[in-house]
């Protein structure tokens, strides 16, 4: 009995393993060709490149816009402020000044009396609005200060009571104000000028 256990216990048993790495071959991706490579690198940039494309094409369009937006609004506000002197031009207690003291081009010099005492001298009774570089300026006494940047055009028409044109600034009774502008931000960005054009009477004249 002894001979019999210790046969049973020296018995060795041998468990066959399966082959690892034949299991995992079988699921192997194929191999990639260099061809192949190379055409999905070619799709990938076409979809890029379009993509960029309409993206600065989208940004373009928005500089553009804004810029317009910016002029026109500008503009406005100039045109508007310069409209409202020149039909105060001339406005006091007699008419014994002329409303128009200089008639240039790109320069205008109005006179009006504030204050009714007769005499041009107080501050804001001579105005005179120019172009200085792209900047349009408005002097009423205290400085040329700047009114709006980004203009590319300040032209002034000058017309007589009979609306015929003249350059003798006492004959002037009617302005026309030529105004083209664009935002500095966008001023190497073709379409985002604005012209503006007004006729201005002199009220008091």
């Amino acid at each position: 009995m002894a001979r019999r256990d210790l046969r049973r216990m020296s018995t060795t048993r041998i468990i066959t393993i399966p082959d690892i790495d034949a299991a995992i071959g079988r699921g192997e991706a194929r191999p990639v060709h260099l061809v192949e490579l190379l055409v999905a690198l070619a799709v990938v940039g076409a979809l890029m490149a379009a993509t960029f494309t309409t993206l600065d094409a989208a940004q373009r369009a928005y500089v553009i816009g804004t810029a317009r937006v910016e002029s026109q609004q500008n503009g406005r506000v100039a045109l508007e402020r310069l409209a409202r002197d020149i039909r105060h031009a001339g406005y006091g207690a007699t008419d014994d000044f002329d409303a128009v003291l200089l008639a240039e081009p790109t320069r205008l010099t109005i006179q009006t009396d504030v204050n009714g005492d007769g005499v041009i001298a107080g501050t804001g009774e001579t105005i005179t609005w120019r172009l200085a570089g792209t900047t349009l300026r408005r002097d009423a006494g205290g400085g040329a200060q700047p009114i709006i940047d980004g203009v590319r055009e300040f032209l002034l028409e000058y017309l007589g009571a009979g609306g015929a044109p003249t350059a003798v600034a006492a004959d002037v009774r009617t302005v026309v104000v030529t105004l083209v502008t664009q935002s500095p931000s966008a001023r190497f960005v073709a379409g985002g000028g604005t012209t503006f054009t007004t006729e201005v009477r002199i009220r008091n004249r």
